[in-house]
């Protein structure tokens, strides 16, 4: 007769596995490119930050837009609106960088990522991590995640800006319409990825009308909500995309500033 798990209590007794992981396979080479990708982001944004090279007509480096500062030239401002006067004394990128960073760092499948690949937890599936407790985000500084849908209104703002800079870069140096370099093509291009990935966020589509009891009521936003969905379904995707179009972006404005680049204009 065979025993029940009741009769026989050893059995209810978990496998007691020495190894971290019976894995063979190379588990390890997915956090480790993950930490050098979010790494070398980080390393860069911290150096673009401090970067003077922000601005040559008509182009402005991501990475410092809006320019909010008077000391920004005239052409690197939003409609002209510089409403910080010459007593801050760091670069332009100091002030905009919080809000696209924050949103990034708070972001669900950014955690993911580095929690998996700085803070090893867990640094793979099936792979033992080295804490001994495990409290999710339920306390500090973990707690602080919550903040990521109201870093996502501050982030459709840095959207709306880096289109609105994308629309001016086809102007010439001295204001006219008509222009059109590789410059333009790079910050059209990366202000659409920004917005697929600003929209494709899980707090948007929330937003959106992750709320309503019946779609029925509201075919608009259900319609909108749709729309998101699709995006969010690539998330991950536009997520890594976009982090480096907006950082090749940037260092192509910065490279050309500097004169290390000539920009190729077309007409």
């Amino acid at each position: 007769m065979t025993q029940t798990t009741a009769e026989n209590p050893a059995r209810r007794q978990r496998a007691q596995l020495k190894a971290r992981t019976l894995r063979t396979d190379r588990w390890w080479l997915a956090p480790v490119l993950t930490f050098a990708a979010l790494a070398s982001f980080l390393v860069y944004g911290f150096w673009a930050m401090f970067d003077p090279s922000y601005y040559i007509a008509p182009y402005v480096a991501p990475f410092a837009a809006p320019c909010l500062l008077e000391a920004c030239p005239e052409g690197a401002r939003v409609l002209g609106f510089a409403p910080i006067g010459d007593w801050f004394p760091l670069p332009p990128g100091v002030l905009v960088l919080g809000l696209p960073g924050g949103f990034r760092l708070t972001c669900y499948y950014y955690r993911k990522s580095y929690y998996r690949s700085f803070w090893l937890s867990p640094p793979a599936c099936s792979v033992a991590e080295p804490h001994g407790k495990y409290t999710g985000e339920t306390r500090l500084p973990l707690i602080l995640q919550n903040v990521h849908r109201y870093f996502f209104y501050g982030s459709v703002l840095i959207s709306a800006v880096l289109t609105y800079e994308a629309v001016m870069a086809f102007r010439d140096a001295n204001g006219e319409w008509g222009h059109a370099g590789v410059g333009t093509l790079i910050l059209a291009v990366n202000a659409v990825l920004i917005s697929a990935y600003t929209l494709s966020c899980h707090s948007c589509r929330h937003i959106v009308a992750g709320r309503l009891n019946h779609f029925s009521r509201h075919p608009l936003r259900y319609r909108f909500w749709g729309l998101v969905s699709k995006l969010n379904a690539r998330h991950m995707l536009l997520a890594w995309v976009s982090m480096y179009t907006v950082l090749f972006a940037d260092l192509y404005v910065r490279l050309v500033a500097k004169g290390i680049v000539t920009d190729i204009t077309f007409f």
